[in-house]
């Protein structure tokens, strides 16, 4: 089957290609399912240069998440052949077929198909995790969310609204704040260049925000510390700027924010009924039409150097999704 594989770690992408590898082989347990769809997600980016926490043995076939359809699967595993799933592991996804425990899968809500299924989970996991489990939203509470045209941010903004939220989307890119406002349903879009703290302020009344969601990290963090209400709460999600930020202890005491960590992936696996639970409640609200995936193109696999090239260049607005 072509997939692709991840030979050697450079920032070029020179050690990635699409090759020919054998099909999996579904050990006992498993699941196994031919990929209709993979999205592409920032870790995987991080994965082929060793900057990722995870750092698989080399080589590996890249991939974090996908959906498709069982092909084979043990009659007590809650699937059979036809069904349609969704899921992933660390890697894999960008490939013809998978295999995969079932606890790694679950069936596509009624409502999305392939390419929405595979654009889902990881990023609408990280926005519940983040918003709901750690910063403990509650309607009416205004959310700043940065990095909002990317595919995490575009589900913070998008589960934060049909939570009841007030949200502001930020972001770096001059030319996707039209795109943004429309996409977003943010009842307002800014900027995060530079000294943003004066729109949060005159937006909210001088009240600030009650989350600030950061997959950003760098200047943004920085700037987010002056726009944290009391009592709020600053979400760490990711440092795509490159830069990692730091910050005196006295800043978060005597404005009496909290700086909270979000690892989603790590939060479902350290507990998995709330992980369950999570992608239940995840999965009620796309069924419903409360949430829907915003997908930037959809690319046979053939071309994931684009994909891969328009991440690394800051050119997506969603998700990509490849398909074998």
């Amino acid at each position: 089957m072509k997939a692709v594989r991840v030979h050697d770690l450079t920032g070029d992408l020179s050690g990635v290609e699409l090759v020919d590898i054998p099909d999996p082989v579904r050990t006992e347990g498993e699941v196994l399912v031919r990929v209709r769809a993979a999205s592409l997600n920032y870790p995987d980016l991080l994965m082929t240069q060793g900057k990722y926490q995870f750092k698989p043995e080399l080589p590996f076939t890249s991939g974090l998440e996908m959906a498709g359809e069982v092909i084979a699967a043990e009659p007590d595993s809650g699937f059979v052949p036809g069904d349609r799933v969704m899921g992933g592991a660390k890697t894999g996804a960008f490939a013809e077929s998978i295999a995969l425990p079932p606890s790694a899968l679950r069936h596509i809500p009624e409502g999305l198909d392939f390419p929405q299924a595979a654009a889902m989970g990881a990023a609408y996991q990280t926005a519940y995790v983040a918003l709901v489990e750690l910063g403990k939203l509650e309607a009416g509470q205004t959310i700043l969310v940065h990095g909002a045209s990317g595919g995490v941010g575009l589900a913070a903004c998008d589960l934060a609204k049909a939570l009841g939220a007030k949200v502001i989307a930020a972001s770096h890119s001059a030319g996707k704040l039209d795109r943004l406002a429309a996409a977003s349903g943010a009842e307002a879009v800014i900027s995060n260049q530079g000294r943003f703290r004066e729109d949060v302020s005159a937006l909210t009344n001088g009240r600030l925000c009650d989350l600030v969601f950061d997959p950003v990290g760098g200047d943004v963090f920085d700037e987010s510390t002056r726009c944290v209400t009391f009592g709020g709460k600053l979400l760490v999600v990711g440092f795509v700027a490159g830069r990692i930020p730091e910050i005196a202890v006295n800043i978060p005491l005597i404005k009496g924010f909290s700086i909270v960590g979000v690892r989603a992936g790590e939060y479902s696996r350290r507990f998995p009924e709330r992980g369950a639970r999570i992608a239940q409640e995840l999965d009620d609200l796309a069924s419903s039409g409360r949430i829907t995936p915003h997908i930037d193109r959809i690319l046979p696999m053939s071309k994931w150097r684009e994909a891969f090239e328009a991440m690394q260049s800051g050119e997506v607005f969603g998700k990509i999704v490849l398909e074998p």
